[in-house]
């Protein structure tokens, strides 16, 4: 089980990064030598670019409708912040119209992209991606009329708008965040970093991945990021917080440094198998997750069912 589980975590939290930038094996024709061609100057076709239009389109029904108007039952628009890796589309392949047909006035927007890197985004850092919502927000407050918004993150979406209502305003502008994949305190990557520091490893393989993904060293546990972004408090006052992490997450461990630590009467951290215990979502399956989206949904909204357990699963 464990070596299962680090062979996971390599695979989703190194291996598919540094593919990006690290020389690729094909197996070439006979007598041939296969070229590598860097991400930053690949050519796509036509075809594939019109497929991935068509999957957009498909996967964010309801999703930025810039004249949308809130309605009384949901009063604030809800913000969807993707995760490492991810974009505005893919993470809310499920979740986004869902909301959107609950009746939320959703966005979703893609932040952390780096020049030649397309799809995989949240890679820049932290900081950047942090102004980056700072921007968005203040767009949908603007077209919506609002003075607040909800906002929901999965993995890194429940990190980088921590900066942003710390450092950058949000405070006041937040009503509710919910996270999910929820890393507030880093991760070990089910000990490999420190097994990488052990070998003396650590800053050769961040010289590897820093070009391409300057955020993944931010969210190792006790990184100077975190240090500094959890020091004197790892929540903000007036902002409502459930924070939802998986026994069976294996990017972020413990599972517990998902969970904030304040000693804050607006804070509820939730373990997702004491809501089902037959739950076995992993960190990505959470996106996917109706157990997790009701959950949410009963924090955003009074009116939502409050109840969530297994049966939850089935609608």
């Amino acid at each position: 089980m464990i070596f299962s589980k680090t062979l996971s975590v390599v695979a989703v939290a190194l291996a598919a990064i540094a593919s990006m930038s690290v020389e690729a094996s094909p197996i070439p024709a006979r007598n041939e030598v296969a070229t590598y061609v860097p991400v930053s100057e690949r050519k796509y076709s036509a075809e594939v670019l019109e497929h991935h239009e068509k999957l957009m389109k498909r996967s964010s029904s309801g999703l930025n409708d810039w004249n949308c108007k809130p309605s009384a039952s949901h009063p604030l628009p809800l913000i969807l912040v993707h995760g490492l890796l991810a974009n505005s589309w893919d993470n809310w392949l499920y979740m986004g119209p869902r909301f959107a047909a609950a009746g939320y006035c959703t966005y979703s927007f893609t932040y952390g992209s780096l020049p030649g890197i397309p799809l995989f985004a949240g890679l820049d850092k932290i900081e950047n991606s942090a102004a980056e919502m700072a921007t968005f927000v203040d767009q949908v407050l603007a077209a919506t009329k609002s003075t607040k918004a909800n906002i929901v993150g999965h993995s890194q979406g429940t990190l980088m708008p921590r900066y942003y209502l710390k450092y950058l305003g949000g405070a006041a502008k937040i009503n509710k965040f919910a996270g999910f994949g929820a890393i507030a305190y880093g991760t070990t990557l089910d000990g490999l970093a420190p097994f990488l520091t052990g070998l003396g490893l650590y800053d050769v393989v961040k010289q590897i991945i820093d070009p391409v993904c300057l955020s993944c060293f931010q969210f190792l546990e006790n990184s100077p990021f975190l240090t500094d972004l959890n020091a004197g408090g790892d929540t903000v006052p007036g902002v409502q917080y459930k924070f939802i992490g998986s026994t069976h997450d294996e990017v972020v461990t413990p599972y517990t440094n998902g969970f904030l630590r304040d000693k804050n009467p607006l804070v509820k951290n939730v373990v997702l198998q004491d809501l089902c215990i037959a739950d076995l979502s992993e960190h990505a399956l959470q996106m996917l997750d109706p157990i997790v989206f009701h959950e949410v949904d009963a924090f955003l909204t009074p009116s939502a069912p409050q109840t969530v357990n297994c049966l939850s699963a089935l609608y």
